[in-house]
């Protein structure tokens, strides 16, 4: 209870403390707007500057210094932040872009047009732009797209003494110095040492004494899913991007990889949907619809061939009127069954499960669990048929069709992404539509030629 109380408190006084700003913005009164507003987390500074007009925006443009105001940005969302680059003078732009962190700056100029991107660099600074222009080289989704060179670098004969001295003057610039990178004299990656251990070492140490030369790093070409695995597996704060010769480029560091996830499953997830990189904020009706349909008319198609397959079996149909009730009910028990095996195989694959238990393996598995859920549908299902109709053989029918339309819907749930990653096709594109239409066919195909066996019992 006393813990409600002080969260009540707190977001009272935050509350207040917000309204101060707003009032000091809406009053004009640039010193008391500074000094309430900076007080503040960086975070919320974004939240309160995303509420407010252009007119307002601009408005603490003129109040807030480009280094200031880059802390903000780098809070907002990047399709947002796109926006407020629009909206500002060139200029100011410009001097925000210096001030950002380097792999930052680069996620938003990689969005922008060319023309704009060499106009900023021409404003800013030439140490700045040098820097930016080396990470703006690097493919789009690799490590050296997301890497940053704001770091500390330590060489292996330095004494811890002259390290420490290194760190205060340095330290204010990196993006982060929990890790710091040792190299030889040719500037090649050779052993990483933590703060803690720099701290207990004695001055006199020599780095190459005390730091670790077991160092895990990664390729400036690895892409960033691969980067964001490694992450997840180690539990890093930081990671070290080298080339072919070992010699250290930059760091990545944490809180990149939290976007970089947040980037992939939202990917990932349109993709299951059957959409691709579809922006639900910028996108019009028209770009919208050109991204999905190709999707849909395959998806057309295919229930196209579900339908001429139901009229090839129009006969039986006719003798036996009360098999077509049914048809949705087995065609829909196929597509979750699919469904539920392509999250498991696309999950295994994304994980690395695969590599560590085997493909054959866990297909055995998803095709047991199949055949299990199968046998157990398919007799509450015939129970209810005998039930409800009174008919033991149609029963028998319909839960012999369930047990066999579930097999192989988990089946195919879980090869079929086996096969896209074989092909070195994204397994997510193997989406839960895909695999829903696929099964409506093979469990119609179950259902119907079982029926037409099944023929003399039932008329």
């Amino acid at each position: 209870m006393k813990k409600d109380i002080y969260d009540v408190q707190y977001e009272e006084q935050f509350n207040e403390h917000i309204d101060k700003v707003q009032a000091a913005l809406e009053g004009e009164n640039m010193e008391a707007f500074r000094d309430e507003f900076l007080e503040i987390h960086p975070y919320d500074q974004s939240v309160f500057f995303e509420q407010q007009s252009e007119e307002r925006r601009v408005q603490i443009y003129t109040y807030l210094s480009p280094e200031e105001m880059s802390e903000i940005l780098i809070n907002i969302d990047l399709d947002v932040v796109l926006e407020f680059f629009e909206e500002m003078d060139p200029r100011y732009a410009a001097m925000i872009f210096s001030e950002m962190p380097a792999d930052d700056a680069v996620d938003i100029l990689n969005e922008l047009d060319k023309e704009k991107v060499v106009s900023y660099l021409t404003i800013m600074g030439k140490e700045s732009a040098n820097e930016i222009k080396q990470l703006l080289h690097y493919e789009e989704k690799t490590a050296g797209s997301i890497m940053t060179t704001e770091y500390v670098v330590l060489f292996e004969n330095q004494t811890v003494e002259e390290t420490m001295l290194q760190l205060k003057k340095e330290a204010p610039d990196a993006e982060t110095i929990y890790y710091l990178f040792v190299l030889d004299n040719n500037k090649r990656l050779v052993g990483v040492i933590s703060i803690r251990d720099l701290i207990i070492a004695d001055n006199k140490t020599l780095i190459k004494d005390v730091m670790s030369t077991k160092v895990v790093a990664v390729s400036v070409a690895k892409d960033q899913e691969d980067v964001a695995q490694m992450f997840r597996d180690y539990d890093f704060l930081a990671l070290p991007v080298v080339d072919f010769q070992d010699h250290l480029l930059g760091i990545i560091t944490v809180d990149d990889i939290l976007d970089v996830m947040e980037e992939e499953a939202s990917e990932d997830y349109s993709k299951l949907a059957a959409m691709s990189n579809t922006d639900i904020k910028d996108d019009t009706a028209i770009r919208s619809a050109r991204k999905r349909l190709p999707w849909l008319v395959i998806l057309l198609i295919l229930g196209m061939l579900t339908a001429t397959l139901i009229a090839s079996f129009e006969e039986t149909l006719e003798q036996v009127a009360i098999l077509a009730a049914f048809i949705p009910l087995i065609g829909g028990t196929a597509g979750n069954s699919g469904t539920q095996a392509l999250a498991v195989s696309v999950r295994g694959m994304a994980t690395g499960e695969f590599e560590n238990t085997g493909k054959w393996k866990l297909l055995g598995r998803e095709a047991l669990t199949g055949l299990i859920n199968g046998l157990f549908c398919g007799i509450i299902l015939a129970a209810i048929i005998y039930i409800w109709q009174g008919n033991i053989y149609l029963g028998i029918l319909l839960g012999l069709s369930i047990m066999g339309s579930l097999l192989v819907a988990t089946l195919a749930g879980a090869l079929i992404p086996m096969l896209m990653n074989r092909l070195n096709i994204d397994p997510a594109v193997a989406s839960g539509p895909f695999i829903t239409t696929i099964n409506d066919l093979i469990s119609t195909l179950i259902y119907f030629g079982m029926a037409t066996a099944f023929m003399s019992y039932l008329i």
